[in-house]
């Protein structure tokens, strides 16, 4: 069955109703290209009465519907760009090209969009959009898509897309069906969580002071009365240090993990530190941003920071939260630029910090870690429906390219 036009996973009831049809894009929809009149300040307007106008950075790349724009333009705009309509399906020709979405809207496009629109009565855009959506339509796209440095689409590559068509609509319909829940499903639990986040980001606001502040907004009951926190800087509390590996170093899936500039932890067969620890890149990919927290055996590029050795009235765990709250405000304060390179000793050792008791610093902490834990319990369910849902369109379509 690998030539045949015949899906891998097929539900019960289509089982016998043979292969599926096999059509060009360009054949059962009409595909043409949006396009911008210019200058666009001179057409854009605040009238309510305008037509809407849709750009690509408008759109949320996680989206299925467009329900909506930021801007609009008058009705003259009209005779240099394109209007389409609800039910119509766009996708963009350049840089993060050929993703699908479906219009709720009549809007304006661009010349960063193509839109396919007159949809053929053998299908119906929901099934459409996630046939596009698919991972084989994609890799057509990716191989067939114009440019060196930057690719792009063009009508005519779109226009030959192979699309496959069960012959019973209702076949049809029941895949966006199943493929419609999933995404209704991985949108809750992508709601849910950004809750959490959002939970979290409110809770380290109001567990540690606010500036200029001696005492945070909430107190746990049993530290209410307590006294106000005291300021010291990082270097008094704890060693700040460098690490004196590079790159050329490691060894691959060694036991002990190996922290280099960026977000990524990598394996190696010996360590120079055995203890608690919080790291963070000097320089690279995410400067001021990338924390880790650690309790074991590692080691660390010559380019991380390394922040261990704590007071005995320090408790790491609270360092680190406290750290990774307001390290990257001070770093991009002390920065000439609008961006940073690097990330110097003294941003980090020379840092105010404020603490209470430890026993305050412990109960903080593990509320703060609590909700963590819920966070990436959180983040994997949502991986594992994404993944899901990526298996299942790759056996519910057949490939479009053998």
């Amino acid at each position: 069955m690998k030539n045949k036009h015949i899906p891998e996973l097929r539900f019960p009831e289509f089982k016998k109703d043979g292969e599926w049809e096999k059509e060009v894009l360009g054949d059962i929809s009409e595909i043409v290209r949006g396009g911008s009149p210019r200058p666009i300040q001179d057409y854009q307007t605040t009238d309510i009465d305008g037509l809407n106008w849709l750009k690509i950075a408008d759109v949320s790349s996680e989206s299925k519907y467009i329900i909506s724009t930021k801007e609009k333009v008058i009705v003259e705009a009209l005779s240099s760009t394109r209007e389409v309509n609800p039910g119509d399906l766009i996708l963009s020709n350049s840089m993060s090209f050929g993703r699908p979405y479906i219009l709720k809207i009549k809007t304006c496009i661009h010349d960063g969009w193509i839109a396919i629109r007159k949809i053929s009565k053998k299908t119906f855009e929901d099934y459409l959009y996630y046939f596009i959506s698919s991972e084989s339509s994609q890799s057509y796209f990716q191989t067939n898509a114009a440019g060196a440095a930057v690719k792009n689409l063009n009508a005519e590559i779109i226009k030959l897309l192979p699309v496959y068509l069960p012959k019973n609509k209702k076949e049809q319909q029941k895949i966006a069906s199943c493929l419609s829940w999933l995404d209704e499903v991985i949108s809750v639990h992508s709601q849910k969580l950004e809750s959490l986040k959002d939970h979290k980001k409110g809770l380290m606001q109001n567990l540690f002071p606010q500036e200029g502040e001696t005492v945070p907004k909430w107190r746990f009951k049993e530290f209410a009365k307590d006294r106000e926190w005291e300021t010291k800087t990082i270097g008094e509390i704890a060693k700040v240090t460098t690490g004196n590996k590079d790159t050329q170093n490691k060894v691959d899936n060694g036991l002990y993990p190996f922290f280099v500039r960026s977000q990524t932890v990598e394996r190696i067969n010996s360590y120079s530190y055995d203890g608690e620890a919080i790291l963070t890149s000097g320089d690279g990919v995410g400067v001021g941003k990338n924390f880790h927290y650690i309790v074991g055996k590692f080691d660390f590029h010559q380019r991380v920071y390394s922040i261990y050795n704590f007071s005995e009235k320090t408790y790491g765990k609270f360092v680190y939260m406290y750290f990774s709250q307001y390290f990257n405000e001070r770093v991009m304060r002390m920065s000439a630029k609008n961006s940073v390179d690097s990330v110097r000793m003294s941003m980090i050792s020379d840092m105010p910090i404020i603490l209470p008791k430890k026993n305050e610093q412990v109960k903080i902490a593990e509320c703060l870690s609590s909700l963590d834990e819920l966070i990436i319990e959180q983040t994997d369910k949502l991986e594992a429906l994404k993944l899901h849902k990526k298996g299942l369109m790759q056996a519910l379509f057949p490939k479009v390219i053998d």
